[in-house]
């Protein structure tokens, strides 16, 4: 029997993605400040440590959705997977700071290290955990309101977690922990899974699903990289280059901009925090008008346009940054204010570009390979993501934190270049949907 569709039980799967959400915010905002204050690493290892959790997803999250698309148990075939591990990530994440507490590098190492794995394990099955529930017309729709309440969990993390963090660095921690366990223990609780997934007994052959994926994932994946770098048309290949130039510029931004304002500006590293909160905000506020934006005017002129508006609002953050300092860490501090007004709009920019770069790669392309452009894109963010913290890293070990913002400013406008190069991908035709603009969430 077909179970009716209703948007509230996309609205409570969304608390999933909320306290995924939060448990990264935070995770991005203080560890590299730990790693450097407590345990005196340089920016280089401290960013090489801040891949691991993109190691972890290239490298199981194929095979865990794979895996639990094959289980059958009672419950279904993905609460089993948050089951174990949003309980067993939570108190891994809680641990952290006891970890620092004690500054036993072999410890703090091993809780993030396994923090990552167990978050890994059930972040796969969550996100496909929408398709199962959601029919086919209806997916854009909710994609746009999971996105949203991930959005709503980075928010949370940084807004609050910057009051807590004041209190005491560990509070944000635990009270992570417990939002994203109960948030995920609801999604267990009231939404029900598929009847024709809850069948007990089921046996899986690791074996054959390892062989399957790794065929699927990877033989895909090597045809459409060949589709990429032979085709005479180069749009592909430019598109998925700036993709690749403006995630090695953002996430160095994400990764150590908590410790250039702690380290370069002299305020806390949750003051910090809040500042790229603001960046999150203007990006829920402004992603479905960038979308419409893009189909009105073209999403390479969006994307541009974006693109141009982050780099002049970070020049203007770095001469700030280098001209004057905050007096105090009051958040209605004059420089911090501009700081954020200057965030607020940088959030405007990278939502006109993050939000219509995925359909800009998969209308390059017919209905059947949709799925393999789609993981091209995330081929190409996911390996700029493992460049950003280590290169950024050692280019602040070379100099100091002042470099940071020009590091950035340098891959937006390559980013920017490269997008001059693209001649396709623009919208078809039709008047879409909305929530086809918003991109999934990381």
């Amino acid at each position: 029997m077909e179970r009716k569709f209703r948007y509230s039980m996309i609205f409570l799967l969304g608390f999933g993605f909320f306290g995924i959400s939060i448990i990264w915010s935070l995770y991005n905002a203080y560890i590299p400040i730990f790693l450097q204050e407590t345990f005196k690493m340089n920016r280089t290892i401290t960013g090489f440590i801040m891949t691991i959790d993109n190691l972890f997803a290239v490298i199981l999250l194929p095979f865990l959705g794979a895996l639990s698309d094959m289980t059958r148990t009672r419950i279904g075939r993905r609460k089993p997977y948050i089951l174990l591990g949003a309980p067993s990530a939570a108190i891994m994440f809680a641990l952290i700071p006891v970890a620092r507490r004690y500054e036993n590098l072999a410890l703090f190492m091993g809780t993030i290290i396994f923090m990552n794995f167990f978050m890994a394990l059930f972040r796969s099955p969550v996100i496909a955990f929408m398709p199962d529930i959601t029919p086919s017309e209806k997916r854009s729709q909710a994609n746009g309101i999971i996105n949203f309440m991930g959005g709503l969990g980075a928010l949370l993390a940084y807004f609050g977690g910057k009051f807590l963090y004041d209190i005491n660095y560990a509070l944000p921690f635990y009270a992570g922990a417990i939002v994203m366990l109960l948030a995920n223990l609801l999604v267990v609780i009231v939404v029900p899974e598929p009847e024709e997934y809850c069948i007990g007994g089921q046996k899986l052959e690791i074996r054959k699903i390892l062989s399957e994926t790794a065929h699927k994932s990877f033989g895909e994946l090597k045809e459409n990289l060949k589709d990429v770098f032979l085709s005479r048309e180069r749009s592909l290949l430019a598109i998925l280059l700036a993709i690749f130039f403006w995630f090695i510029a953002f996430n160095s931004l994400e990764t150590f901009f908590t410790s250039y304002a702690k380290y370069h500006l002299g305020i806390s590293e949750s003051t910090g925090a809040f500042i790229m909160g603001v960046v999150s905000l203007s990006f829920m506020i402004f992603a479905i008008p960038a979308g419409f934006l893009g189909g009105r005017i073209g999403r390479r002129k969006t994307i541009t346009a974006g693109l141009i508006l982050i780099v002049v609002v970070l020049i203007l953050a770095h001469i700030l940054g280098q001209t004057t300092k905050p007096a105090s860490d009051s958040l209605t501090d004059p420089v911090i204010l501009k700081f954020m007004v200057l965030f607020f709009f940088a959030g405007i920019g990278w939502a006109m570009v993050n939000v219509n770069s995925l359909p800009m790669v998969v209308d390059m392309t017919v209905r059947e390979k949709v799925g393999g452009y789609t993981g091209l894109y995330y081929f190409f963010s996911q390996a700029a993501n493992l460049v950003a913290p280590p290169l950024s890293g050692a280019l602040i070990d070379l100099t100091n934190y002042s470099i940071l913002i020009p590091f950035a400013i340098a891959f937006f406008i390559m980013a920017a270049i490269t997008m001059q190069f693209v001649k396709k991908g623009d919208i078809k035709g039709g008047s879409g949907d909305m929530y086809d603009y918003i991109p999934d969430v990381d």
